[in-house]
């Protein structure tokens, strides 16, 4: 029945019980009835206030659908916009279950272990790490049931008809609400490049630097003055103490501002940055240098250091660093990239 056919039918009824009231009125001794008959007029105001009351609650539930179907349209976008951004990162990006089977894979990881992403789901991650380190693979994957904090593992990969490469894994674990393994995040970064560019820098530091090797301190680098700048204070003094021991002349500095005032008062032979500060990092550093050797017509060499294999080298070089360290590095390998970026071979 529709609202108005309800509407209408208790109009009807109450004007059946008038016209009955009417005419027990003209007749007293009906009294009993009509005092009955009040009663059901009463009662059948009180039901289309009852009514009206529901349509008020229906045109509200109406409102909350819309409301509700708009949310979930928007969630279907964002939950789009996620998808996308996973599956096209650059890097390469599985979800496994608790014992390393995958259970979803974006392009790059197919592309890296040469099959498509579809082919990854359901396989072990195990199946893709080179046989000589699989026992050591399983055993770190027990070992995260204990663990909670994100993993950085080094572990040599093997794709598919290719050849083996070193892989730097960052593993997440995911917990359900009684603190259950469920889940592994699990970025791949082949860092096969990184690591051969690490071992010419030790080649040319063994060239540059013979003195070191024999236990000399090498005189070439006396009098050249880096600007370090990093705001682990720690970093500071390990780096400072590095370069010093070859007659380098170190200015460390905590933070961008304090660089940019040293860069006002001084000309540097070589910049070296931390990429990630609080407040202003690495990258805005290079950008304000950048805009300072356009004013004042300077080349200052600079070289951008960091404490994660994960970082982003590539976007290093782009923005305009020229050189890329990771804070690990041998102080060798530190100090032949500053001999390189001086010109000081």
């Amino acid at each position: 029945m529709s609202e108005e056919e309800f509407t209408r039918y208790i109009k009807t009824i109450r004007q059946q019980i008038e016209a009955l009231h009417k005419y027990i009125v003209l007749e007293p001794t009906q009294q009993p009835i009509a005092e009955a008959m009040e009663e059901i007029v009463a009662s059948l105001g009180n039901l289309q206030l009852c009514q009206e009351e529901m349509q008020t609650s229906l045109e509200a539930m109406e409102d909350i659908q819309d409301e509700l179907l708009q949310q979930n349209e928007d969630l279907a976008v964002e939950l789009q916009h996620y998808y996308e951004l996973f599956n096209f990162a650059p890097d390469a990006y599985l979800l496994t279950d608790a014992q390393g089977i995958i259970l979803k894979a974006n392009r790059t990881a197919g592309a890296l272990f040469n099959i498509l992403p579809n082919f990854l789901i359901g396989k072990p991650l195990a199946n893709f790490v080179a046989e000589a380190e699989r026992s050591l693979f399983r055993i770190k994957l027990n070992q995260l049931s204990q663990l909670d904090s994100v993993q950085e593992w080094e572990i040599a990969m093997c794709p598919r008809g290719s050849q083996p490469f070193d892989a730097t894994l960052m593993v997440a674990p995911n917990r359900d609400t009684f603190g259950s393994l469920v889940s592994l995040q699990i970025s791949i970064r082949d860092v096969t490049k990184h690591k051969q560019a690490n071992l010419q820098l030790q080649s040319v530091a063994s060239q540059l630097l013979p003195e070191a090797a024999a236990g000399e301190t090498p005189r070439s680098l006396d009098g050249l003055q880096v600007l370090f700048v990093d705001d682990e204070a720690d970093a500071r003094e390990f780096i400072t103490t590095v370069l010093e021991q070859y007659g380098i002349s170190v200015t460390a500095v905590n933070s961008v501002a304090e660089a940019l005032e040293v860069l006002e008062r001084s000309h540097p032979d070589v910049i070296i940055s931390d990429i990630r500060m609080p407040d202003e990092d690495g990258y805005t550093l290079i950008r304000k240098v950048k805009a300072l050797e356009a004013e004042k017509g300077w080349q200052i060499p600079t070289a951008a250091l960091t404490a994660y294999l994960a970082e982003d080298r590539a976007k290093a070089l782009k923005v305009g660093f020229q050189s890329h360290l990771h804070k690990l590095a041998e102080p060798a390998e530190l100090v032949a990239m500053v001999a390189q970026l001086a010109g000081r071979g």
